[in-house]
């Protein structure tokens, strides 16, 4: 027994020794088929051994038994996400703050901003405990045997320490293009970026698929350490590579703005030529001492800033237009590429918006374009290049009649786009069903944009209220519907007839009535039947109802059908009253906020701006966007600009942010 302990241990420490040499340093010292052999002689030993299974072995990467779920955990430091800089300006303005705050006797480091997914690891006395997700920043999930499958991520430390750190797991670009290689003869649907690739193969139950995706992981900070002063976070790199963690070798320490400006200029040009994907430049104060002086917001630490790179534009092919019916009835044309790479993502199509746009940058079908992704996320065709032309481009015009139900196309309230107001329509009628079951409307979790377009195509539904006559024998027979989620799905229908009114009247996607309209009428009206029974005059008197949505709203109600379909969903045994607090009058509220019209402006730190303007609404404020006349009190936060200085101007009341949470606590 003690010579085979020996021999797992001597297998262990050189397993791990080639594999961090390997996917770590780059510089492999054994052929591959020695490193196999010897794990293979390591998983025979511990299999034959159960007593000297370790779980820093190099045998835990193979992955282990599928997982039921991922446990939800609370990070010990909140991972925050960082402030965005989009040029020049916001990174001089971000150097303005930081010198503002701590003088002019600092420095920055400037690395590369990982595409990927951020992670939490857990060390105690030199063994990995946990691995999670960034999640909310505050809690995350638990996927460690998912992460103990990554090469790259040390199971044990060169020194027996307890510490937290952060990195950024991510899947390298020759794994990418091999994963959909295979998954594309398998007729699987291809992932459109290595950054979703990698999120997925982690958020994967079953590790041995996490372990088959070749993943690998940049660690580029220390969370939390026991016993060790790390002084600056350039210390605390060279100190994680010490440990053995895979780090990454291109950043740079940079004394000014300038020098960091020039460091995002040189990584523009040689950002193709990585083996993995980035985003921007993570910018930081080097000093741990000044990160503390410096602080955070609410939502970021005011010592970093993570600069993105501008959108990527390329140019292909437009090969045709394609129209699409929304769910109020608007014909949006939608350009049909020459599929293209596009930052990270294959694009085939993207919104044209209407026909105004189209003529506007004379796009015809047939011409090259230069796309571009706004905000790195929604494709836009940018311009057309005129000077390819060949003659054989063909202008497009939009129809007179809906491409689905062939009705006549109109345009409403001097609107730009067109639209189909046949209540009949086939496209309106799928929309509406998909509108009405999503999260912010009846909420029911199963009933998605393919079993809906299922259900219709097969047509057990034709409206919402066909929802709720659905049974287990008509759901069984769908494709992709086993015992259990025909279960999931009756109960999740049941349980949406007790939601709240203002769900059902944001369901029913009456135009011009939002979420946040839908719960304002609900609390007023407190039913349906009252609400049915309004008139334009009692929609108005409401101070959040404007003359177009009570317009709508009157104009809804007066169809027959609308009144026929209430009284189906009534007699399925929908609710139909407002279950939610009921409305205070401004009379009521004893508060200094309540009638007044109040703007927002700057950064909060205590605050989101969200969490402000619920807490103001609350105690009767209107919070508006803009600074007017009619304003009644700004509340300046950080950094505030030109609504404090038009504020002051017209003499308008200016707090700072400190004086309006005193206000709230009193």
């Amino acid at each position: 027994m003690e010579e085979k302990h020996k021999r797992i241990e001597e297998l262990r420490q050189l397993l791990n020794q080639y594999n961090y040499e390997y996917h770590v340093l780059d510089q492999p010292s054994v052929p591959d088929a020695e490193y196999d052999r010897m794990m293979n002689e390591l998983l025979n030993l511990e299999e034959e051994n159960p007593e000297l299974k370790s779980d820093d072995s190099p045998t835990q990467r193979v992955g282990g038994p599928p997982l039921e779920g991922f446990q939800k955990v609370e990070h010990r430091v909140p991972m925050l996400s960082l402030g965005n800089a989009f040029g020049e300006e916001d990174l001089k303005d971000f150097d303005r703050r930081v010198r503002d705050r701590i003088g002019e006797n600092f420095s920055y480091v400037c690395e590369l901003k990982i595409d990927g997914l951020a992670v939490s690891l857990i060390y105690e006395d030199g063994g990995l405990v946990r691995g999670a997700t960034r999640g909310d920043g505050t809690v995350g999930e638990d996927i460690t045997q998912n992460l103990k499958t990554i090469p790259a991520i040390p199971l044990r430390l060169r020194e027996n320490v307890s510490m937290e750190v952060r990195g950024e797991a991510y899947m390298p670009k020759p794994s990418f293009m091999k994963l959909n290689e295979v998954r594309e003869k398998n007729e699987q649907d291809l992932f459109a970026n290595p950054r979703n690739a990698a999120a997925g193969s982690l958020r994967q139950l079953d590790p041995k698929i996490a372990a088959s995706r070749n993943l690998s992981i940049f660690v580029y900070g220390v969370g939390t350490v026991d016993g060790r002063e790390i002084s600056s976070h350039s210390n605390g790199l060279d100190f994680l590579k010490e440990l053995g963690f895979k780090t990454n070798p291109e950043w740079k320490r940079c004394n000014t703005i300038d020098d960091v400006i020039d460091f995002i200029g040189g990584w523009s040009e040689k950002r193709p030529d990585l083996s993995y994907e980035i985003d921007g430049i993570v910018v930081k104060v080097d000093a741990l001492n000044q990160q503390e002086e410096l602080g955070f917001t609410a939502k970021s630490p005011r010592w970093a800033i993570a600069y993105k790179f501008p959108a990527e534009e390329v140019v292909t092919q437009l090969r045709d237009i394609e129209l699409n019916v929304g769910r109020t009835g608007v014909v949006t044309p939608t350009a049909v590429l020459e599929p293209v790479l596009v930052a990270g993502t294959t694009v085939q199509r993207a919104s044209l918006h209407n026909e105004d746009l189209i003529r506007e940058k004379d796009i015809k079908i047939g011409d090259y374009v230069v796309i571009k992704k706004a905000g790195d996320i929604i494709p836009e065709v940018v311009s057309v290049l005129e000077e390819r032309r060949t003659g054989d481009e063909k202008a497009f015009s939009m129809p007179e009649q809906c491409p689905e139900c062939e009705s006549d196309l109109v345009r409403l309230d001097e609107e730009v786009a067109l639209r189909c107001i046949n209540p009949k329509c086939p496209a309106q009628l799928r929309e509406g069903l998909i509108h009405f079951v999503s999260r912010n409307a009846m909420n029911i979790d199963g009933l998605g944009e393919r079993v809906i377009t299922q259900l219709f195509r097969e047509e057990l539904i034709h409206d919402v209220a066909d929802i709720y006559q659905l049974t287990h024998g008509q759901l069984i027979e769908l494709e992709r519907m086993g015992e259990k989620s025909v279960s999931n799905l009756l109960e999740a229908i049941r349980v949406s007839k007790d939601n709240s009114l203002e769900k059902l009247l944001f369901g029913l996607g009456i135009r011009h009535v939002g979420a946040k309209a839908a719960r304002t009428l609900a609390q007023q009206f407190g039913s349906m039947e009252s609400l049915v029974q309004a008139s334009i005059e009692d929609l108005e008197a409401i101070n959040e109802v404007g003359q177009k949505m009570a317009d709508s709203v009157v104009r809804y109600f007066q169809n027959e059908e609308v009144h026929e379909l209430i009284d189906e969903l009534k007699d399925a045994g929908v609710n139909m009253i407002y279950k939610g607090p009921k409305p205070v009058s401004i009379e009521e509220i004893d508060s200094v906020f309540a009638g007044k019209t109040v703007v927002l402006t700057g950064k909060l730190e205590q605050l989101s701006r969200g969490e402000a303007k619920k807490k103001l609404e609350e105690l009767g404020a209107k919070v508006t966007g803009s600074v007017s006349k009619s304003t009644d009190l700004v509340i300046a936060g950080e950094d505030a600009g030109s609504k404090l200085e038009k504020a002051e101007s017209l003499g308008i009341d200016v707090w700072s942010e400190n004086r309006f949470v005193e206000e709230l606590n009193e």
